[in-house]
C-alpha cells in the first residue's frame, strides 16, 4: 500500500513550474468577464445613438 506521508516527503516542485507560475501571475491579462464589464460601463456612460437624434 502507498504511504502518502512518505511520498509527500519525497516531493520537490519543479523549478520550471515555479518560473512558469511567476510569468503567468505577473501578467495582467484581461479575461472575457473584464471585457464584458468594460463594454457595459462604456455603454452606460455614452448616450445611445437613438437619443442623439431626438
Amino acid at each position: 500500500m502507498i504511504d502518502f506521508e512518505e511520498e509527500l516527503k519525497k516531493f520537490h516542485p519543479s523549478p520550471e513550474m515555479e518560473d512558469m507560475e511567476d510569468a503567468i501571475y505577473s501578467q495582467d491579462v484581461t479575461d472575457l468577464a473584464d471585457v464584458l464589464v468594460k463594454l457595459v460601463r462604456d455603454a452606460n456612460e455614452t448616450p445611445a445613438a437613438a437619443d442623439l437624434g431626438e
